[in-house]
């Protein structure tokens, strides 16, 4: 009798939360009224109060989105959204991280293709806030590093907080005229793509334009990628990249919180 109460009980909260999300499904049991008859009108309470938090966090995490759809088309979309994607862990500023996606595949929003890079840009945003600590190293030891010694053997550490994004569209103009951070400078479609690049070396979230092609070079630094390597597959790429422009952006943004040199092979090393 002890063994099967945890497992009815959990039986009831899985019937109960996917009853929340899904209003074909019947009243879960418990659920009563005064007459000691299931109670729809009782949990549809539970339900909208449910969905209603849900887009409301969706809301938050994503103003500029909304600005540029309106609150009530975006609501309608957020709502969409939350009834075929519940929470999968308890911390709020997790929910809605695929939402960038679910609205590139949404059919009313077709006519705004950029809209989902304007979302994946707030949540960068939410990320990059979000993200653990780290102290950017001090300015005169990074520039030490970066002449010091071999750069093929220099792999940079970037803050955790570091996120990059790549827009076929001038999708920070667009998100930066939605949110007051930008003058009301007129914005066409064929302005062309945009390289971002967010970190929150102290408190605040810092937000970059990248110099064509930098987003390669920084996300190759992310992943572990030497200094050299990193500069080799930016140049490789199909966009012209500046590479001058690209370290100044990596010293003044204080991004490398360290810096390392791998040791050379035994064969290789100099006699």
């Amino acid at each position: 009798m002890h063994t099967s109460q945890p497992v009815v009980a959990h039986s009831h909260q899985h019937a109960f939360c996917k009853a929340l999300l899904d209003a074909r499904l019947p009243v879960p049991e418990g659920v009563i009224g005064p007459n000691g008859k299931p109670s729809e009108r009782r949990f549809n309470v539970y339900r909208n109060n449910v969905v209603a938090g849900q887009v409301s966090t969706l809301l938050d995490a994503y103003p500029a989105t909304a600005r540029l759809v309106g609150k009530a088309f975006f609501k309608a979309m957020a709502r969409d959204y939350v009834m075929a994607h519940p929470p999968v862990t308890p911390m709020m500023f997790d929910y809605g991280a695929d939402f960038p996606a679910f609205i590139d595949a949404f059919p009313a929003a077709a006519e705004l293709p950029y809209l989902g890079d304007v979302a994946r840009i707030e949540r960068c945003w939410v990320e990059a806030y979000h993200s653990a600590e780290a102290s950017p190293l001090p300015t005169p030891r990074l520039r030490e590093a970066l002449v010091g010694e071999d750069l093929r053997r220099l792999t940079l550490q970037l803050h955790p907080s570091v996120r990059v994004l790549q827009s076929a569209f001038p999708a920070l103009a667009i998100w930066e005229a939605n949110t007051g951070s930008s003058g009301d400078r007129e914005i066409h479609l064929d302005d062309g793509p945009e390289d971002i690049l967010m970190v929150r070396p102290e408190a605040n979230v810092e937000v970059h334009r990248l110099p064509r092609g930098g987003a390669g070079f920084f996300q190759a630094l992310s992943r572990g990628c030497s200094l050299v390597g990193a500069t080799e597959r930016a140049l490789a790429g199909n966009d012209p990249f500046d590479l001058v422009a690209s370290m100044a952006v990596l010293v003044d943004a204080r991004l490398v919180i360290g810096a390392s040199f791998a040791q050379a092979h035994p064969n290789l090393a100099g006699g």
